[in-house]
């Protein structure tokens, strides 16, 4: 009997001490002992942004699309999903398109950048918009921004004879049909679904 009460009470003694440790473990270090938190670095640069000169200096976490809509106030190129996946943020880059909240501002020093403020204006529309305009490439607008840079660059692509993955045969140009338009889009969504007059705009404009 006497051997079962040692043994109850070694584990409960073993529990006590258990409790103790995790209580202690739990407990918050002091504001002397805790780490100091680094700030966030910066980093400064330039790029050409629709043919003008900025110099930035922001977060180096900072995305080339929040630096040009919440430091460059170029708010036409929107934030979609932020994940690459919709292409709402589509700009042009040295004359290729990227997905904006991909890539990290400060990876564009000395680059050329055009937003869908720098390929017209209400007045002097590019003719991809104008396009847009009379074929109905839009319904909500909201990935129209995005649509028309990509639509731009994809019939540049085109005239340099860049193929895709439907490309069927290499040595014909221009690679301008819808198979090739629709494969070349594929990262631009729209929730509206205003695809087929996307294409339209953009054979009007490449033919």
């Amino acid at each position: 009997m006497n051997d079962l009460c040692d043994v109850s009470l070694s584990r409960r003694n073993l529990l006590i001490a258990g409790a103790l440790s995790a209580t202690s473990t739990a407990v918050p270090l002091t504001a002397e002992a805790q780490p100091a938190t680094p700030p966030p670095s910066s980093a400064k640069f330039s790029l050409q942004v629709n043919g003008k000169q900025q110099t930035l200096e922001v977060d180096t976490r900072t995305t080339l699309l929040d630096a040009l809509r919440e430091h460059l106030h170029l708010t036409g190129t929107k934030k979609g999903c932020d994940h690459g996946q919709c292409g709402a943020c589509t700009v042009i880059v040295n004359g290729r398109r990227i997905n904006s909240c991909l890539s990290l501002a400060v990876m564009h020093d000395g680059d050329k950048v055009t937003t869908i403020e720098g390929l017209g204006t209400p007045d002097k529309l590019h003719p991809m918009q104008a396009a847009f305009i009379k074929h109905d490439g839009y319904q909500c607008g909201y990935c129209t921004p995005g649509q028309i840079c990509s639509a731009v660059a994809v019939l540049d692509e085109i005239k340099q004879g860049i193929p895709s993955h439907v490309t069927a045969d290499l040595n014909a140009k221009p690679l301008l049909n819808a198979a090739e338009l629709r494969e070349r889009m594929s990262g631009n969504i729209c929730r509206c679904g205003a695809y087929s007059n996307i294409i339209d705009a953009m054979t009007e404009v490449g033919a």
